[in-house]
């Protein structure tokens, strides 16, 4: 049977101000990329997403970031390497801290927004992740765009590798994320959303923004959690997925 995990972005928000419903999320979802502070998140909020996560068997990510809580984590910036790599560390271990105290642990390590972007095709932003992550755990997987620097450096590095599509954004004849600011760059059609799930899950393939048909070979499917009907749409595609005779599971 084919199968697929479902992921998505929790913990988006810091102090007042929240972006994501983790809570029904969580129910839905079989791995959580938790923003580690640098994008969104902070200390209390982190806790109580790991806490959650735990109790429903959900499995924890570190989305590690640029350090642009003001921007989202959604502007490229010029970070030196070793600085990079440091931020990365810091990052997963701050969710480490919470992760075993909710008697769970890190699973894996994502990169977020520009960075996620950024280190598809810049070898040294790249490779400064891959140290960051080695820093802290030489056997945490990476999550990422099948074909990029990242997982490749990753791979050599000897950290497992995870590859991950999209459902909601829109991809380039290459196989890459059409940039945010062009128009359609977010599928926002609920029904679209929906039949490109289950064709990335069954035929491993999506339409590009062009119209052509683009192989994705990925072991994960991510949800945004912070688009408007986010919890809804997730349910949805989980149960459209079953009913096409997909697994959903976690791959850590």
């Amino acid at each position: 049977m084919t199968s697929i995990d479902l992921n998505a972005d929790l913990g988006e928000g810091f102090g007042r101000w929240r972006l994501t419903d983790d809570e029904r999320l969580l129910s839905v979802v079989t791995s959580a990329n938790v923003a580690c502070g640098f994008h969104a998140g902070d200390a209390v909020t982190m806790r109580q997403v790991c806490e959650l996560a735990a109790e429903r068997g959900v499995r924890i990510g570190a989305q590690v970031s640029y350090r642009d809580l003001a921007g989202f984590g959604r502007r490229s910036m010029e970070v030196p390497p070793a600085e990079l790599a440091a931020e990365v560390a810091y990052q997963i271990g701050a969710l480490e801290v919470f992760a075993r105290a909710a008697g769970a642990r890190v699973s894996y390590v994502k990169p977020h927004g520009a960075l996620y972007n950024r280190v598809v095709r810049d070898e040294e932003q790249a490779a400064a992740v891959v140290e960051g992550v080695l820093l802290v755990d030489a056997s945490l997987p990476v999550l990422g765009l099948p074909g990029s620097r990242l997982l490749e450096l990753a791979g050599k590095a000897g950290l497992p590798t995870v590859t991950e599509a999209f459902a909601d954004r829109a991809y380039t004849d290459e196989g890459t994320l059409v940039p945010r600011g062009v128009d359609g760059a977010v599928v926002t059609d609920p029904d679209a959303v929906v039949e490109r799930s289950v064709g990335l899950a069954r035929s491993r393939a999506v339409v590009s923004h062009s119209g052509a048909v683009v192989g994705v070979e990925a072991r994960s499917l991510c949800l945004h959690g912070d688009t408007p009907g986010a919890v809804e749409l997730a349910r949805r595609v989980r149960e459209e997925l079953v009913a096409a005779g997909v697994r959903v599971e976690a791959f850590a």
